[in-house]
């Protein structure tokens, strides 16, 4: 979420889901994440559904994978950290390890590279993550009922490990500390509900200064926002979505959005969605 690199992350209400079954091996994936070469998605699932067996010690069995997916793949809306979780929870369901929550999260960052975006998938809720001595801590942040979020998806996908890298390796202490303001306001923003410096509790400048231009437009879609009465937006994740926070008038921002990009030459789609407090669950077993 803006500042948040790496330790703050919402979930929102777009959901992937994964029906497994031991059986014959079998890999499937319809929605997004279809488009994926050698059924990749699938295959992260897969990976990470053999974890809790070597955890417990057990002998991996063969199983088949459906994935249905809703959240758009490579656009920095964590599609991997739910195709993590769903492996994680299938395995642990599966191969009676009885992993907690806290077990199931630490070695989901370990999967994913990075925790805040499994934090959030699995946890619910806006939440804070900071590792320590090889865990994680938690903590939900209220995130006020109204808010909802308009997102504007570019038809552009990028791998956020590639974007990562071309991050800088050292950032000066007035970046530090730009950073660091904004971050506690955006915490108390939301957990206040007083919206009104939401605007500049969104802003960055560790990531997205490196990360917005490698998706031409979108400081045109960023600004679109805005200026139609977004109360704060941002680059979601590493890219290429943007998020818009909203209080009304989602359809009007939703709009600007998408002209601004149509006149910066993109084609993508428009979601608007809301927070949800849950996270990734087994919906039904046996």
């Amino acid at each position: 979420m803006g500042p948040g690199f790496d330790c703050l992350a919402v979930a929102l209400d777009i959901w992937n889901s994964a029906t497994i079954e031991i059986g014959s091996p079998r890999l499937s994936t319809k929605g997004h994440g279809s488009e994926l070469p050698n059924n990749s998605y699938a295959k992260l699932v897969q990976r990470c559904f053999a974890i809790p067996f070597y955890m417990a010690g057990l002998n991996v069995p063969d199983v088949s994978i459906d994935c249905k997916n809703d959240i758009p793949a490579g656009k920095g809306l964590g599609s991997s950290a739910a195709a993590i979780l769903a492996g994680i929870h299938a395995g642990n369901e599966l191969s009676g390890a009885e992993l907690d929550s806290d077990t199931i999260l630490r070695v989901a960052a370990e999967a994913e590279g990075h925790p805040d975006n499994v934090a959030a998938a699995a946890r619910g809720g806006c939440q804070i993550v900071v590792p320590i001595e090889g865990d994680y801590i938690t903590a939900t942040v209220p995130f006020p009922q109204e808010l909802k979020a308009v997102l504007y998806i570019p038809d552009m996908p990028k791998s956020t490990d590639k974007t990562r890298k071309l991050l800088p390796p050292t950032y000066s202490r007035k970046d530090v500390v730009f950073n660091l303001g904004r971050v506690a306001l955006l915490v108390r923003a939301l957990s206040t509900g007083d919206l009104k410096y939401l605007n500049i509790a969104t802003q960055d400048v560790v990531h997205q200064p490196t990360r917005v231009p490698l998706y031409p437009g979108m400081k045109n879609v960023l600004r679109a926002a805005l200026s139609a009465g977004a109360l704060g937006a941002y680059l979601s994740g590493s890219g290429s979505s943007v998020l818009a926070l909203t209080n009304g008038h989602e359809m009007t921002i939703g709009y600007e959005m998408t002209d601004a990009a149509d006149k910066s030459g993109l084609t993508g789609e428009l979601k608007i969605t809301a927070p949800t407090a849950r996270g990734a669950y087994v919906a039904e077993s046996g």
